[in-house]
């Protein structure tokens, strides 16, 4: 049976193992596999996992071996869920593998906001603090997470693991969803609406899925109901963001930040206008990509397959 990984790199850039997966059947791992060769690569492949190279309802119909597709990831649209289903294949996923992990890259970009560590290393290597007649100075405002409000939509698993950060530096946490049913009360948390969340907030950060109910969640209008101090955290799904409007927003300090892990076109073209605005930090959608995480994740995709294999497959998406 053979088994074949067609995009490893991002997950095993070479500090984790693929023997384990090796051992359940003959292993092909590509680190990357363009459209046109996937074919090629998986045509006789029983078992092929994949991250973010896509499997649509044409490569599926030309790949009459294949019986299983883990996705290497949480999200799954990568793949043509229903075209599998026709063709009796079983696709699974890795659900909650980076939840510590997401939540503290939210904080990570939210603190070099309030403290720009960086920007002050910078300074003091430069000579500043030799130079300086003080015995301390600051290169820009600085701010105490402690009293101030953070918003979070989507209260998933990440959203729990950063609301539980928020609340241990004394930040009084709201939340709302991206669905119509309110989720069952977490203790300090405050479920509100939308909009209310939008105006209240300090810190909003995103944690829910891309929809088409998401999709440019955040907008010119619904940037117009936040605070012109409020500071923007995503690390969820760059589609979430209308991403002129928010260049503009913080050009026009009608936002204070934005601090940012994911964009809609992955990676970015040059003239994304996120890459030219004031006041914002992207990060290369690595979020969930610790060493910690990345195990956590193989370790799930491998068991995933032996799930399958043992004829009782566990986290089965569509």
């Amino acid at each position: 049976m053979q088994i074949v990984v067609l995009d490893g790199y991002t997950l095993n850039p070479g500090n984790l193992d693929w023997n384990v997966l090796d051992s359940l059947g003959e292993l092909a791992v590509y680190d990357r596999t363009a459209e046109s060769q996937i074919i090629e690569r998986a045509a006789d492949a029983e078992i092929v996992l994949t991250n973010k190279t896509p499997l649509s309802a044409q490569m599926i119909q030309q790949l009459p071996k294949l019986r299983y597709i883990g996705v290497l990831a949480t999200g799954y649209n990568i793949v043509d869920i229903q075209a599998a289903k026709e063709n009796g294949i079983i696709v699974t996923n890795v659900p909650a593998y980076s939840s510590n992990s997401v939540a503290q890259l939210v904080f990570a970009l939210l603190l070099e906001f309030c403290h720009r560590v960086q920007q002050h290393s910078d300074s003091v290597l430069n000579g500043d603090w030799s130079g300086s007649i003080d015995f301390s100075y600051s290169r820009s405002p600085l701010m105490e997470l402690s009293g101030q409000t953070m918003g979070l939509i989507g209260l998933g698993q990440i959203g729990k693991q950063t609301a539980l950060i928020a609340q241990a530096m004394g930040m009084k946490v709201i939340a709302t969803g991206s669905g119509r049913n309110v989720p069952q009360p977490v203790e300090g948390i405050e479920w509100v609406q939308l909009d209310e969340l939008l105006q209240r907030s300090d810190v909003i950060s995103l944690h829910c899925p891309l929809t088409p109910a998401t999709n440019q969640l955040i907008d010119a209008k619904r940037i117009a109901l936040m605070k012109p101090t409020a500071i923007l955290i995503n690390t969820a799904r760059g589609g979430l963001l209308n991403e002129e409007d928010v260049a503009h927003a913080l050009n026009e300090s009608r936002l204070a930040g934005a601090g940012l892990d994911v964009l809609t076109v992955e990676p970015p073209r040059p003239d994304n206008p996120l890459l030219h605005a004031r006041n914002v930090i992207i990060t290369p959608h690595i979020a969930w990509a610790t060493k910690e995480a990345r195990a956590r994740l193989m370790d799930t995709a491998v068991g995933n397959v032996r799930a399958y294999l043992d004829g009782r497959p566990v986290n089965v998406v569509g």
